[in-house]
Formats: structure tokens, sequence, C-alpha cells
């Protein structure tokens, strides 16, 4: 892709050298930045683009559509939210806000003829997955503390929390798996039956197909945004 070749002849060089430090050898020296990467990036920039011209059109009186559209969205995640984590949700909203809006985006890529849905690669929603997994862990640990967090895994009675606590452990960790499969792989399955149909019957058809590769975008997004306001909740839940 141009933007792909664009990023290569501007960073390539200087990601290259920053990927063999940390032991990582690209395919192509010349070109270490593929194309999921160079989407990924391309999301980033229009959201941070929309979110400074909120800031700098706000407005009580007279708002504008950008700030309407940022209205709405904060609305909708701060309400499942409330429903969702409750007293203080407020203070994550940002967090979930972001993966909401960074996975719907990289989802609905997919769409446009010749762009490979970036979340399809697993690379992508492992990425989101392990932000996600440190962000609700790091939040328990600030709220209840190193060892009310470990107290928070063994569960409410102490007779069996030598059995309870390893289960707890392991079931943390495999959140992260459970996040990156389950949109990893409904974003593949999504664009393989796209690309099937559109080399079977390639007038007509796919449309449907791409009608239901936008249903699943925003399904798998919300359902992303839904698990991580979940996870927050238990993590920094008391037992009282």
């Amino acid at each position: 892709m141009a933007i792909t070749h664009f990023l290569n002849q501007l960073f390539g060089p200087a990601v290259a050298a920053l990927l063999n430090l940390v032991g990582v050898h690209p395919a192509d020296p010349l070109a270490p930045i593929n194309d999921t990467f160079a989407m990924e990036l391309l999301v980033v920039i229009c959201l941070v683009a929309f979110f400074l011209l909120v800031r700098m059109t706000l407005s009580v009186e007279k708002p504008g559509a950008a700030q309407q559209v940022a209205e709405m969205i904060h609305e909708f995640s701060g309400s499942n939210g409330e429903q969702i984590i409750g007293h203080g949700h407020e203070r994550f909203q940002a967090f979930v806000t972001c993966v909401f809006l960074f996975v719907v985006f990289n989802n609905l890529l997919g769409l446009v003829p010749g762009i490979v849905t970036p979340t399809s690669a697993p690379v992508v929603p492992l990425g989101i997955a392990v932000c996600t997994w440190l962000y609700f862990n790091f939040y328990g640990v600030k709220e209840q503390g190193i060892v009310g967090y470990l107290k928070h895994h063994a569960g409410p009675i102490w007779w069996i929390a030598p059995l309870l606590f390893p289960i707890e452990i392991v079931s943390n960790l495999a959140r992260m798996m459970s996040l990156t499969i389950r949109l990893y792989a409904n974003m593949f399955a999504s664009d393989l039956v796209t690309l099937v149909f559109f080399s079977l019957v390639p007038v007509g058809v796919p449309v449907i197909f791409l009608g239901l590769h936008a249903g699943v975008s925003l399904i798998q997004a919300y359902v992303f945004m839904l698990l991580a306001m979940i996870y927050l909740g238990i993590a920094t839940a008391y037992e009282h």
C-alpha cells in the first residue's frame, strides 16, 4: 500500500534498527512496517485528529457535528460503564472508549476494497488484549493493594483458597487469550467469507456479506469493550 511504502521510506531503517535491538529480525529490513501497522497508525491519527477538532470547537450554546458525535460516544460508553462497573466508572471511561473506537474502526477498514482487516491479524487483537489485561490488573492492585488483590483471587472461604487461588490466577491470565482469539477469529472468518463470495459471485451477492462484516465489526468491538468493563469491575470490586 502507498501509505506503507511512505512510512517505510521515512521510518523503515529506524524501525528495523529498533527491532534488531530487541531481537526481532524483520523479513525485509528495508520495509519492516507492514500494511497492518500502517492501517493501525492511520486509525490512531484519525482518532487523535477527531478529538482535537472536538476539543478546539467545544461550545455549550452551539455544539457542532463533531461535538455531538463525541457526546453520543461518551454517553454510550458511560451508560454501559455505569451498569457494569458501577460507582467510579468515570475514571475508566476514557480507556474503554478508546479501546472501542480503535477496535471498531480497525474492523470496519475491511470494508474498503483492497484492505485486509487489521484485526484479522492475531498480533493486533493480542496487543489490545495485553494492554487491557495490564490496565485492569494495575487498577486491581492500585485499589486493593498487592495482598488484597491476591486475596481477591483466593475467594471468601479460606479452606478452599489453596484450590481456588491457582484456578483464578490461570483464569486471569487466560483472559488475554480469550480477548485475542474472540476478536481475531471472528474478523478472520468474516474476511474469509467475504473473500470467498467475492471470488465466486463478484457482483451483487457480496454486498450482503459486506453488511454482515459491518455488523460483526460493531458487535465484536462492543463485546471487547464490555469484557474490558467486566474485568475492571471484577478487579476493583470489594467483597462487601
